[in-house]
């Protein structure tokens, strides 16, 4: 089964942008010599975090620093963006690097209004539908007309919708696009929705999902604090750069927030070995994706790419789905 990666480039408390920055490019060249297939950065505008604000300039410095796998954005938002320009940056990385660019296309803001105002305009934004945007798109790289002066190296096989939701699903099964969902941003019940509706007649061919992995079940749970805690805050309006593993283990929970966080942590995957593949071999059984993408919301870089080190390993174990 293929394995890839999503990197959102996360600030940590006590780091800079700059910072997280490196260490996106040093994960990268560890997930190709790892044999990782994909790595994927997404789009964010004016979240503290989250470095990745610039999937184009990113994309292109990782593709540099790898030699085999696959680089892309995931997604660019493509409301924020007239399409020709995205056409043509993602079309001329794919002429400095063919066969290795991914373009995913999300529809969100990827960040606050303030923030997404100021990328472009909400009349630019809602000018045109998500799918008018993305027929536009995919015309930039045609071979005839007059969008045949953008760079096409990139194909319509690379690009795909990417979400958490029915609207860019069905955006992707009516236009034969393949389908990420964001398993990762706490959306099991959505998940579960866009399966049974049978209006939608694509499966997501990838499946983002939050792993992290330490040799053993309790250092993972250590590990795991940090995000644990980060989500309860944002649920409470309570933005927090994610803290270090001992500032979330001294947090004074009280017993409902213990609860709340049972509630809204359960698609973390959190363990050892053994204990990963296990969760996966239960995902990929219940949901049959083409790929899985792993995304590692750890406070340590070195506990981060030793995650990921682990899950590489993990991934080459799982059984074929029971519907493959």
């Amino acid at each position: 089964m293929r394995v890839s990666v999503l990197d959102t480039s996360p600030i940590v408390r006590g780091a800079t942008a700059a910072e997280a920055l490196h260490r996106t490019v040093d994960l990268a060249v560890l997930a190709d010599e790892l044999g990782y297939h994909r790595y994927w950065v997404p789009e964010h505008h004016g979240m503290r975090g989250i470095a990745g604000s610039a999937p184009a300039v990113v994309v292109g410095r990782l593709a540099a620093a790898t030699s085999r796998t696959r680089v892309g954005a995931g997604g660019v938002l493509l409301p924020n963006h007239a399409p020709i320009v995205v056409a043509e940056q993602l079309g001329t990385l794919a002429a400095f690097h063919p066969g290795r660019i991914d373009l995913g296309l999300g529809r969100a803001l990827g960040g606050p209004r303030a923030a997404a105002d100021a990328v472009r305009g909400e009349r630019e934004r809602s000018a045109k539908t998500f799918a008018e945007q993305v027929k536009e798109l995919l015309g930039y790289f045609a071979a005839t007309g007059p969008s045949a002066r953008c760079p096409r190296s990139a194909t319509r096989r690379r690009y795909g919708c990417w979400g958490r939701a029915r609207p860019g699903a069905r955006v992707a099964a009516g236009l034969g696009l393949p389908y990420a969902f964001a398993h990762h941003l706490n959306a099991r019940d959505a998940f579960e929705a866009l399966l049974s509706d049978r209006e939608i007649t694509v499966r997501p061919t990838l499946l983002s999902v939050a792993v992290i992995a330490a040799d053993t079940d309790e250092h993972a749970e250590w590990l795991a604090g940090p995000e644990r805690l980060k989500i309860l805050s944002r649920h409470h309006a309570r933005r927090i750069l994610l803290p270090d593993p001992e500032t979330a283990a001294a947090h004074p929970y009280t017993e409902a927030g213990r609860a709340e966080l049972e509630a809204r942590c359960g698609h973390l995957v959190v363990g050892s070995p053994s204990t990963v593949q296990e969760r996966l071999q239960g995902l990929r059984d219940r949901t049959a994706p083409h790929e899985l993408m792993i995304t590692t919301p750890v406070y340590d870089h070195a506990d981060r790419r030793h995650s990921y080190e682990l899950v590489a390993d993990v991934v080459n174990r799982l059984l074929p789905a029971h519907s493959d």
